[in-house]
């Protein structure tokens, strides 16, 4: 019995897509396929789905709105995993937001605004899901995912273990959490935000959102900030200051109303976008001497 037969048999047959076009569950709307794209409805699926492909040592990540990963033209040969609906969901327990890890990041926002909940307005613009977030402890404006979080429900990788993780335990700084080494699967992620005054937080929210809609390039497909952001530097900076901004290769743009960004102006493929950036790469360390590494994670052969 083949892989994608075996997994067939522990989500439903909708649920596994043979050679899936990456570039429709990417934000930048790039890329290659996927061997496979496996996605389990619920907690005990995942496990299954995850002791299948580590019993068949078959080559598996985790996705999860796409929003931070660029699969390369050539592909990913193996599977990936992304949530299902049933880690979308976001309820309120006090002033705690308990969230499936798949739930976006402005469902959450909008679910901390209706409980006139404050804390989480720094985040309230960050594409993704509050799993991904995590992963990266995402931040904006001062704030980062560390700051809000409790804990969260891990996943082994093997599926064998469900277990919670404090945010102390998971080790998390800038753009980093142990997640990235230990590869345990979020599943749950608690937030421990504090009462406030709903107008309050929806003018924050509304004051955040103006400024980044106005620096910001979120009309065309990106990751977001392409570049982590170097020790006693912005990576935006740099690449204005190098002469980059709005350097083109095929569909892909360096932003020219944010020199952070790579966009994708229209039919990029993830060649051009990955040759933009070695072009960014060298012109800022020739003229600075500063080695910009991506924030996005660059996936496959």
């Amino acid at each position: 019995m083949t892989i994608t037969e075996q997994l067939k048999q522990i989500v439903s047959e909708h649920d596994v897509i043979e050679q899936a076009d990456m570039a429709r569950h990417t934000s930048f709307r790039a890329g290659g396929t996927a061997d496979l794209l496996v996605m389990p409805q619920d907690i005990e699926a995942l496990k299954a789905v995850l002791g299948l492909l580590e019993q068949e040592h078959y080559p598996h990540m985790i996705l999860g709105n796409g929003s931070n990963i660029l699969v390369k033209d050539s592909g990913y040969h193996g599977a990936i995993v992304k949530l299902g609906e049933a880690f979308h969901s976001v309820r309120q327990d006090g002033s705690r937001l308990i969230c499936g890890a798949a739930a976006l990041m402005s469902a959450v926002s909008n679910a901390a605004v209706c409980g006139s909940l404050s804390g989480f307005e720094f985040a309230s613009g960050i594409p993704g899901s509050i799993g991904g977030a995590v992963f990266m402890n995402a931040g904006a404006y001062g704030g980062e995912l560390v700051q809000v979080l409790e804990r969260v429900r891990l996943i082994s990788p093997d599926g064998s273990r469900d277990f919670y993780r404090t945010a102390e335990e998971l080790d998390m700084g800038y753009r980093h959490s142990l997640l990235q080494e230990s590869g345990d699967v979020a599943v749950e992620v608690v937030l421990n935000l504090e009462p406030g005054k709903q107008e309050e937080i929806r003018a924050k929210i509304s004051e955040l959102t103006a400024r980044r809609n106005e620096k910001q390039p979120v009309s065309y497909p990106s990751a977001g900030s392409f570049f982590k952001r170097p020790t006693g530097y912005f990576a935006g900076t740099l690449i204005q200051d190098a002469g980059l901004k709005g350097l083109s290769v095929g569909g892909a743009q360096v932003s020219e109303l944010h020199a952070g960004f790579i966009i994708n102006t229209g039919g990029a493929t993830a060649t051009d976008i990955l040759q933009l950036m070695e072009i960014v790469q060298e012109t800022v360390f020739d003229q600075f001497g500063v080695r910009l590494e991506p924030e996005v994670r660059i996936i496959g052969d």
